[in-house]
């Protein structure tokens, strides 16, 4: 029997369209956590991934049906969480939030709004940054008002639990303004390991 190595999923360039896959659902919320990011952060969990990475540290938030509708009563209680002089931001996870980025782009906006860079905005995918620099302009938006994004999939053979903030060595913390400006990927300086 061959033993074949099972992968993520690979989209090509627009494959994905939020619009018609998205159901705008929330696997959960956490606030005032300290594990999704630096600082004390507020951590939204969007509903849905098609990567379907082996391995996935969160299985059924790979499910878009999974959790509750994104609610105009959760977004005000996430920028209430945020207004908190010790939270550092807002990190954005799933699932996979360039996948849900409807909802991500509504709490988004509201949080440079409301903070404008007071507070950061992290985010994780299994997307890679080259990949999103192919993508659709909501994608494109949303990349666009993160602070550090943390990119690739999660690959079970390349799984090292030392790593800070990442799961498997080919993920990438990228300091997103620095590298939109330098049309470039720029790592996150405060990198360890």
């Amino acid at each position: 029997m061959l033993n074949h190595k099972v992968r993520p999923n690979n989209p090509t360039p627009g494959q994905w369209d939020d619009s018609k896959i998205s159901l705008q659902y929330i696997a959960s919320y956490k606030p005032f956590n300290f594990v999704d990011g630096e600082g004390v952060r507020c951590s939204l969990y969007v509903s849905g991934c098609l990567f379907n990475c082996p391995g996935c540290y969160n299985r059924a938030a790979q499910n878009f049906h999974y959790g509750r509708p994104y609610t105009k009563k959760l977004e005000d209680r996430i920028i209430r969480d945020l207004s908190k002089p010790y939270v550092q931001g807002l990190t954005l996870l799933g699932g996979e939030p360039f996948l849900n980025t409807q909802v991500c782009l509504r709490i988004c906006r509201r949080v440079r709004k409301e903070f404008g860079h007071k507070k950061d905005i992290w985010s994780w995918t299994g997307f890679t940054w080259e990949e999103l620099m192919k993508e659709s302009y909501d994608k494109l938006e949303l990349l666009s008002m993160l602070d550090i994004l943390v990119d690739g999939r999660f690959e079970q053979d390349k799984k090292d639990l030392t790593l800070q903030f990442r799961g498997s060595s080919n993920q990438r913390i990228i300091d997103v303004q620095k590298s939109l400006k330098a049309n470039h990927v720029v790592i996150w300086d405060k990198l360890v390991h």
